[in-house]
């Protein structure tokens, strides 16, 4: 029997389509599930007629691979992948390499990729994104950890791989380590901010305006012809024309209590690590835990006052205003997930290209828009950009829509409509253009309390000072604060 060039361990949802998607690009593929009775169901189903190899056993699965075998695990996240890859090394050779393809932390795929090398193989953490869809038909492939691995892993991957609008894979090697995880946690996180400002803009046209399902449908499909061109305006506009059996709008009979699987969590707390500012994104986790609260949301909304929203006028201004602002906080969201991808860059030594991620996002993944090309016209210009505020594109049109944006938050706000991501969006702005916040009253109250120190304005950075405010403190302080 002829080897197969690699192999999937794992066949759920994912594992499946990106089988079907490598075997319909010419490659011979092995798969193996720990239930038997899935790569029984799957071999004898759609895999039929295809260079698919099914095995029952781990030990027959690693037997059916060419060499250096290529192994990508499609398994959950956390001890089922450390389980997996302790049975694997004891069936493997020397060179070969294990792709991990799951949502795995990057933290874990730093550990791994020390611990696999060690002991003379290769191992390569791997992002994958596009869902069901993305997998079978082309997802965006974000790939790091053993570099010697890449040219063997390669050609599969950008031959699976989505291709954006000028035909360029949306697969590129991101680093060494845990670089590869961490840039599609990254994603994970700003698709969190895209869809929690959608559902915001969303939450306006319904209760301020007074839109149906339909009408706000028509917005978002026309939304989707500029620059908020993408594919979740693309699947909101679908989501709001779409009926229930009755007739009537499915969207309006869903619970409102949103899941989450834990890579948002994982960015902020990644974010907080690094100093990073991730203040819409933050909201927009949290946003999801408050909206989990169902019960306790209701027993509030009979307790708990507030205006009720009573528009009164023509509502195309409100809509263009909104529009506008939806773009001006996608920006401000995108330039907080690529400052934590930098400064992570450069704690991990991983050098990451900015704009090659902005390029493979473009097609494939879930969060994929024209306006990434801005994105990656910027960091081309510039890799070393110090904020995606300060590229001209990014400055001048953040200059023009902030007022619609300040126009929105306010607007909600006086009609009691909550916008977390929205004024997050605004209040990042405000606070980034103001050269003197209050944090000098800030740092005086921790001098007072706990001899915290502070630097000043007519000093150099660097050199660090205490007051004994009450004058029985004494001159002990404690150790430097830091940024």
């Amino acid at each position: 029997m002829k080897k197969s060039q690699i192999g999937i361990a794992g066949l759920a949802v994912m594992g499946e389509n990106l089988v079907m998607n490598m075997a319909s690009r010419g490659f011979e593929v092995a798969v193996y599930n720990r239930t038997s009775s899935k790569t029984k169901a799957f071999i004898e189903g759609r895999a039929q007629g295809h260079s698919i190899q099914g095995y029952y056993s781990l030990e027959e699965f690693v037997g059916g691979l060419e060499r250096p075998r290529r192994v990508m695990m499609m398994l959950k996240a956390g001890k089922v992948v450390d389980g997996f890859i302790e049975q694997l090394i004891s069936l493997l050779e020397p060179g070969d390499i294990i792709i991990d393809g799951g949502n795995s932390n990057f933290e874990d795929t730093i550990r791994r990729v020390q611990e696999v090398e060690s002991k003379g193989f290769y191992y390569i953490g791997t992002g994958v994104s596009g869902g069901e869809e993305g997998a079978l038909k082309g997802p965006s492939i974000m790939p790091g950890g053993s570099q010697a691995a890449w040219q063997h892993v390669e050609p599969v991957f950008t031959a699976i791989a989505a291709k954006a609008g000028d035909d360029e894979p949306c697969c590129g090697w991101m680093g060494p380590g845990g670089a590869g995880h961490f840039v599609k946690m990254v994603h994970n996180g700003i698709e969190y901010g895209d869809m929690q400002l959608i559902c915001e803009s969303y939450q306006i046209m319904k209760e301020l305006l007074g839109l149906d399902s339909d009408e706000i449908g028509r917005i978002f499909s026309n939304w989707n012809q500029g620059d908020l061109d993408s594919y979740l305006i693309e699947i909101t506009a679908d989501i709001f024309t779409y009926k229930d059996a009755d007739g009537t709008p499915l969207v309006e009979k869903i619970l409102d209590a949103a899941g989450q699987k834990g890579t948002g969590k994982w960015t902020v707390n990644a974010a907080l690590d690094q100093g990073i500012v991730l203040s819409l994104i933050s909201e927009s986790v949290f946003a999801r835990c408050l909206s989990s609260f169902k019960d306790l949301r209701v027993s509030a909304s009979q307790k708990l006052g507030g205006p009720t929203p009573n528009f009164q006028g023509a509502p195309q201004s409100v809509i263009k205003a909104l529009e506008r602002a939806l773009y001006g906080a996608k920006i401000i969201s995108y330039t907080q997930g690529f400052a934590l991808m930098s400064e992570a860059s450069k704690q991990f030594s991983w050098d990451l290209d900015l704009a090659l991620i902005a390029r493979i996002w473009r097609g494939g993944c879930i969060i994929r828009s024209v306006f990434l090309d801005k994105i990656a016209a910027a960091y081309k210009r510039d890799p070393g950009l110090e904020n995606m505020l300060f590229d001209d594109y990014f400055s001048s049109t953040s200059n023009d829509v902030q007022a619609d944006l300040r126009e929105i938050v306010s607007t909600a706000a006086v009609a009691g409509i909550s916008v977390p991501c929205l004024s997050s969006a605004l209040a990042y702005y405000d606070g980034l253009r103001c050269g003197r916040l209050s944090a000098n009253l800030l740092q005086a109250q921790r001098d007072y309390f706990g001899a915290h120190t502070y630097e000043r304005i007519d000093r150099p950075r660097g050199e660090f000072f205490h007051t004994d405010w009450t004058g029985s403190g004494g001159d002990t302080t404690s150790t430097p604060y830091t940024t």
